[in-house]
């Protein structure tokens, strides 16, 4: 979703400097548009001597990209697998939602009454949550209490939304690993996320994902007939 323009705070934008386009909001963008923009990309930063960091989201566009025959013939891939204890998560997602009500202004700018949900960047979730309490509010004028409650139960159906999605997804990355036979580098990440917020985190972070992931992908590159210089900086974002 964060390839379309719009929704910057629902969907968790990239920041301008990281963006290399957009699509425009009611185009259908498809694993197949996915793995032809994906490939023009990945040779242009093997040209630069850089190693390509394809990063979910979405793994079924990550599937149709990896198990294309013309890519297994031409590409190695290193997988790291970042988990997270799914109560911990869950809790990350519940407040992160919490943090997102201020959204609705943006839901609303997109609005369009009883639109069609499963194309385009309609397809967020938080987007179909808030149709009713958008097609409601005008129609309660100040009745504050009744558009209170709507805003609640659009924003628990978005908690419930995402944990199914992130359900669905762990399904899948296990059924790649285990019937797909994908090599993945599992690292739990929990204990950087009981620290978010708190002093700590970023140090969390460089030890406990960032240092093992180098060292993962410094093993897979000494094996590769490519020569890359694998450096990075401490990250500030979780």
């Amino acid at each position: 979703m964060q390839v379309y323009k719009g929704l910057d705070i629902l969907t968790n934008k990239i920041t301008e400097i990281e963006k290399q386009g957009e699509i425009e909001p009611d185009f259908e963008f498809t694993a197949e548009d996915f793995f032809i923009r994906a490939i023009f990309y990945i040779e242009s930063i093997l040209k630069s001597k850089c190693v390509p960091i394809i990063v979910g989201g979405s793994n079924s566009y990550i599937e149709t990209l990896v198990e294309d025959p013309k890519f297994k013939s031409k590409y190695n891939c290193c997988f790291i697998w970042i988990d997270v204890a799914l109560p911990v998560l869950y809790s990350f997602v519940f407040i992160r939602v919490d943090q997102m009500v201020h959204a609705v202004d943006e839901v609303r700018g997109i609005f369009v009454p009883y639109a069609d949900y499963t194309k385009g960047i309609r397809r967020s979730i938080g987007v179909p949550e808030m149709d009713k309490y958008l097609r409601e509010e005008n129609k309660l004028d100040n009745d504050e209490e009744s558009k209170k409650m709507l805003l609640q139960s659009a924003i628990k159906e978005i908690k419930l939304n995402t944990c199914k999605l992130i359900c669905r997804q762990l399904e899948k990355i296990r059924r790649l690993r285990n019937e797909k036979m994908w090599p993945l580098h599992h690292i739990d990440a929990t204990n950087v996320f009981k620290k978010v917020g708190k002093d700590g985190a970023d140090d969390a972070c460089n030890e406990i994902v960032l240092t093992p992931s180098l060292e993962i992908v410094e093993e897979f590159l000494r094996n590769d007939d490519h020569k890359f210089n694998v450096e990075a900086a401490e990250t500030n974002n979780i």
